[in-house]
């Protein structure tokens, strides 16, 4: 049980701290800036909704906004909507918008494939309904198409406008890090769903049961060779979920796709890819079973309590998830706590989620149906 203990313990130290330190150490000693073009061909934004009208008129004025010096066209797929969508979208007025407004809630996957089988233009930028461009994110995005390239990935900013104490926003920006860090080291795993673009000739229609399809499909293009390149100043924001019980139903679709991704990506394990392996076990697999460890560190602590060393460790576990739990029955109550106690609620809720995921991927979930995710304006 020692063993046992000591490397959960230290596969948890290693996804978290080591793994992001020694990335940075290399990334600062071999990495590589990304190479940038001047060339703008005409460029498809593709976009999947469903129930979207609180937001779809903004994103639709924020992408007529866009300063572009090619062509733009928007692709907008309605995904049976039951609320206004569709009545918002055929409003506008805009020769360069496309609305697909389909009868059948079928799942975001089988829209976007249908969508991508009717582009034209080379370029895809793939976004989300609520997500805000910056005016000059898709010439950062385009400028990242150098030869070898096959995707570019945008910066996301997640705000908090309702000041809910949802700590997304802290460890996106620790994702962030991650994200650039690997770019520069020509292994970034997956993409900012919100914010990337793509070579048209690259897409593989994806099983329509994919959850994270930004993760698929980038590592569908890894796959194919190519580079995937992540680009600071192609910029975008987008709200936290409204809550923590909201925030915690959207980790628990990720976490179920999360495991159906890495069931389709298992050939980048493999040794022969180098550095990308070793980002894609230790950002990811790890990170993905670390609730896993947790259940074992404890267990396995419980079994060791002759030697003083580990009680004091059960104890300090106790205390953690006291703390955290506490934390989450206040926030469930709009009650304010201190950052630290939200951060420790955050990661908990985190790690229960993936679990459950885990759980509902063992029991052959499809998650096939839309899941849309709350936001910040619905009542």
């Amino acid at each position: 049980m020692t063993l046992v203990f000591f490397i959960c313990l230290l596969l948890i130290l290693y996804g978290y701290f080591i793994y992001p330190a020694v990335l940075y150490w290399l990334s600062q000693k071999y990495g590589e800036e990304p190479g940038s073009c001047s060339d703008y061909p005409d460029v498809a934004i593709v976009i999947a909704a469903f129930n979207e009208e609180q937001s779809i008129g903004q994103r639709i004025e924020n992408l007529q906004q866009l300063q572009y010096p090619g062509q733009l066209h928007f692709y907008i797929g309605s995904d049976g909507s039951s609320d206004n969508t569709n009545d918002i979208l055929a409003q506008i007025d805009d020769p360069r918008l496309q609305v697909f407004a389909f009868s059948e809630n079928r799942g975001k996957i089988s829209v976007l494939n249908d969508l991508m089988a009717q582009v034209e233009q080379d370029i895809v930028v793939l976004s989300d309904a609520n997500t805000e461009f910056a005016i000059d994110a898709v010439s950062e995005l385009v400028s990242g198409f150098v030869d070898g390239v096959g995707a570019v990935c945008g910066k996301l900013h997640l705000y908090n406008k309702q000041d809910n104490q949802n700590q997304d926003g802290m460890y996106w920006r620790y994702e962030n890090f991650l994200k650039f860090h690997e770019s520069r080291l020509g292994a970034l795993l997956g993409a900012n769903g919100a914010i990337y673009a793509m070579r048209k000739s690259l897409y593989q229609p994806l099983p329509k049961d994919t959850v994270v399809d930004d993760f698929t499909i980038v590592m569908n293009i890894k796959k194919q060779g190519y580079k995937v390149v992540y680009r600071t100043l192609a910029s975008a924001r987008e709200e936290v979920a409204p809550s923590l019980g909201d925030e915690f139903g959207r980790r628990v679709r990720i976490g179920l796709g999360n495991y159906k991704a890495l069931k389709q990506c298992l050939w980048a394990l493999a040794p022969e890819h180098g550095i990308l392996a070793w980002c894609f076990w230790s950002h990811k697999v790890v990170r993905w079973f670390i609730p896993h460890m947790l259940v074992l560190l404890l267990f396995s602590n419980l079994f060791l309590l002759q030697h003083g060393f580990f009680q004091f460790t059960l104890l300090a576990q106790i205390v953690f998830y006291g703390v955290a739990w506490h934390a989450i029955h206040k926030l469930q109550n709009h009650n304010y706590v201190a950052s630290l106690q939200a951060t420790a609620a955050f990661f908990l809720l985190m790690n229960l989620a993936l679990l459950k995921g885990f759980w509902q991927f063992c029991l052959g979930n499809k998650q096939g149906q839309w899941q849309r995710t709350a936001r910040g304006g619905d009542s």
